[in-house]
């Protein structure tokens, strides 16, 4: 089951996706980046694969946003084993010079549920995690493919350089209803990916 929903994980956060803009008045300077670290979430995850220059720039090539600037796409796929679980992370996104952070992080959610064979099982909704300052947006998509459906919790965030969406898959959550997923415990995973990932420019 695990294998089933990470295929169709991949290029999800990606689809919401959008292009580089022409005009650089009003945009933030380019401060930070997004990396593709060999392990994420203190080293619980390992890279499977970076699709960033495949996946990742497929996905953004002929889009258009005027509120987007010199976006360069990340795409990486984690995975993680142990004797009495295993599971996996796709992380989705760019990074750029952003001219409004909330409506990017909205578009990444808005763009996975366009995927063939998902829909949302619960509606996007805004989470600060305690003692931090990010505000993310998390929902969670039902995803069907070969007859097997599966919950996909997925978190997005979005500061004026980086924006990306995070979707986790393990046994157990697959197969939880919709509702029952702990979604702010995907919020955390989300924050501590983004820490891992954005680093400074130069």
């Amino acid at each position: 089951m695990i294998g089933i929903v990470v295929g169709s994980l991949v290029v999800l956060g990606v689809l919401g996706a959008a292009g580089a803009a022409l005009s650089g008045s009003g945009f933030p300077e380019a401060r930070y980046r997004l990396t593709v670290p060999k392990t994420l979430v203190d080293g619980k995850y390992q890279l499977v694969q970076d699709h960033s220059d495949t996946e990742g720039k497929k996905a953004l090539k002929g889009t258009y946003d005027s509120k987007i600037r010199d976006p360069k796409p990340v795409v990486g796929q984690y995975a993680f084993e142990s004797p009495k679980a295993s599971g996996a992370l796709v992380v989705s996104g760019m990074y750029g010079r952003f001219k409004d952070p909330a409506e990017a992080r909205e578009k990444m959610l808005r763009g996975a549920t366009d995927a063939e064979g998902s829909s949302l099982g619960v509606p996007a909704r805004d989470i600060t995690p305690t003692g931090s300052d990010i505000t993310l947006s998390c929902q969670v998509l039902t995803v069907r493919q070969g007859g097997v459906e599966s919950s996909l919790p997925m978190c997005a965030w979005a500061d004026e350089n980086t924006s990306a969406s995070v979707g986790i898959v393990d046994q157990e959550t697959a197969l939880q209803k919709p509702g029952s997923v702990d979604l702010a415990k995907t919020a955390e995973t989300t924050l501590k990916v983004r820490a891992e990932m954005r680093q400074p420019i130069g």
